[in-house]
């Protein structure tokens, strides 16, 4: 397998706006963020995915753009970012931004123009449509609720809006359009940043009929009913030739709906299109049977196996994977599928970390993920702040399909806000994060949880993080070598095995407080082993293993 850098590295992804704030208003910045690089440079990170810092309204904080080639000001200036990225250069670390462009903002210059009438030259950069029987064009519904498409009364045509109201989607089909985004991607790139995460990228291309969907929970069809258009990789192939060939970049894509088999179109190691994709698959399996994300329920190991199991064989040699449990978009793993009580938290939250870094493909880090930050204890609707959980708060309390404390009990669980409360730096007013009043709450117990006491502590989730990312820099089977589930009936074990050449890893995960034991197959036994990472001190290699509470153990077993 052909090596590159991109695939040897750990990504960090930091979530501007509550990473740090230097200047007091509650809302965190890029002079933050460069304060903080060495931080990043003791966690041993190579790449940082910065959420969007562009000019914004800020309607879906900050994915909604009205300049891409201007900062936020909430963020500082383009002075600021051209000194954080010198400074990350400086460190040996590279920056990857956030490509927006399955939409704008409305208040971007070209949807300005584009709303001014059917004759206006930008009209065709945005997707309008005649009515259909008196109403919507088709039954699409949008990512926050309620319908995709909104009438405009001056013309009486529709704007389709996967997203918020205020992120109309641009016209891909038009050429005009493309060529806006390459040329702005090049001027990113000439300015010294080192590759996108691209938002939504599988939703670019529409079908031309603009057919209806199955309806959810809410009347409409799913967001992402559109996902993987007939275009898409004819899109994606463009932006290969006229933006990123013979440039050293890494490019990840966001492709919601994408399939193992359209995976090996967008991240085929042909180097067509882009490096790698994030699938939703295994962060969809705690969804209810109708595809309505807010629930509590639990999802089953043995489907969270079989379906990372499947990306793993399926891509190997063909393609490359991205391995996350965390982002913006989701909430804390350590709540989620480990377990947050103060007895298990950092026990779970390491033996998570080895279940997901251990497998192959490029590591995701979000940020706090490496303290196991946890769930915010929300108490009401009030203290929520994303427009997606605000409005279905609204629009399932209101039809009557939740109560509303049933309700707040999923927002809890399930609210991307769960992921964006402040990062929590020390055991002082605000965790450190902010002088000033945080524009969303910070977990309380940034008391207990915190960089400052974790940093140098051996036996911390950092420390364990750390040494997770070491690990990838001295033993290319964990970033090369291919991959064996162990029993994948059960609902109590994560088994697999790691192999390139004669190395091989035996990776086991207890996902339960119980202690389990577990035989080694019988070409195991026998055999000398070494410990290579354990989030116990004293793990026993035998030919039967006795796995604690939430244990997880990598051992290198074929050194005969």
């Amino acid at each position: 397998m052909d090596k590159a850098w991109w695939k040897e590295s750990v990504v960090y992804q930091i979530y501007p706006r509550s990473f740090c704030d230097s200047n007091g208003d509650g809302i965190g910045d890029l002079k933050g963020i460069t304060g903080k690089l060495d931080y990043l440079k003791e966690l041993g990170v190579d790449v940082i995915w910065l959420s969007p810092v562009y000019e914004s309204p800020n309607d879906d904080n900050g994915y909604d753009i009205s300049d891409y080639q201007a900062i936020m000001k909430d963020f500082g200036t383009m002075e600021d970012f051209d000194r954080m990225l010198s400074q990350m250069h400086d460190r040996g670390m590279k920056l990857v931004m956030d490509l927006v462009v399955n939409h704008t903002s409305d208040e971007h210059p070209w949807f300005v123009e584009s709303r001014k009438g059917k004759e206006n030259p930008y009209r065709d950069y945005y997707i309008w449509k005649e009515p259909v029987k008196g109403g919507a064009p088709n039954n699409w519904g949008s990512c926050f609720g309620g319908p995709a498409w909104e009438k405009d009364e001056k013309s009486g045509e529709y704007y389709l809006h996967l997203f918020s109201v205020k992120q109309p989607d641009l016209n891909w089909e038009n050429e005009a359009v493309r060529r806006e985004v390459y040329r702005m991607m090049n001027w990113w790139l000439d300015k010294g940043v080192d590759g996108f995460r691209m938002d939504v990228i599988s939703l670019i291309s529409k079908d031309p009929a603009y057919p209806d969907g199955p309806a959810g929970l809410n009347g409409y069809a799913a967001f992402n009913f559109c996902a993987n258009g007939p275009r898409v990789h004819e899109f994606l192939q463009e932006m290969r030739r006229e933006v990123l060939d013979g440039r050293d970049t890494l490019t990840v894509g966001e492709c919601s709906g994408v399939t193992l088999k359209e995976a090996l179109n967008y991240a085929s190691l042909d180097g067509k299109e882009l490096n790698m994709v994030f699938q939703f698959e295994h962060m969809d399996l705690d969804f209810d049977e109708n595809g309505n994300k807010w629930t509590d329920r639990k999802c089953k190991l043995s489907q969270l196996k079989e379906i990372l199991s499947r990306w793993q064989t399926g891509l190997y040699g063909k393609a490359w994977n991205s391995l996350f449990w965390c982002n913006h978009d989701q909430p804390r793993v350590v709540s989620r599928l480990g377990n947050d009580s103060a007895q298990y938290r950092e026990v779970s939250a390491k033996m998570l970390a080895v279940c997901s870094h251990m497998m192959q493909g490029t590591p995701y880090i979000y940020q706090g993920e490496e303290l196991g930050m946890t769930n915010a204890p929300f108490a009401d609707i009030s203290d929520f702040r994303d427009l997606d959980s605000i409005n279905a708060y609204r629009e399932l309390t209101e039809n009557g399909i939740f109560c509303r404390e049933e309700m707040l009990g999923y927002l809890r669980y399930k609210s991307r806000d769960n992921a964006r409360t402040p990062m929590q730096w020390e055991n002082s007013e605000n965790a450190g994060f902010s002088t000033g009043k945080p524009w969303i709450m910070v977990n309380p117990n940034y008391h207990e949880i915190n960089a400052k006491d974790q940093v140098g502590r051996e036996d911390s989730v950092f420390s364990f993080y750390k040494k997770l990312v070491a690990l990838r820099k001295e033993r290319p089977v964990i970033v090369y070598g291919d991959y064996r589930l162990l029993e994948p009936e059960s609902e109590e074990l994560f088994v697999y095995e790691r192999g390139l050449e004669k190395e091989r890893l035996l990776v086991v995960c207890n996902f339960t407080e119980r202690e389990l034991s577990w035989e080694l197959p019988e070409e195991m036994k026998g055999h000398r082993s070494e410990l290579v990472i354990a989030n116990y001190p004293d793990a026993q290699w035998a030919d039967t293993l006795t796995l604690r509470a939430y244990e997880a153990v990598v051992w290198d077993w074929a050194l005969d």
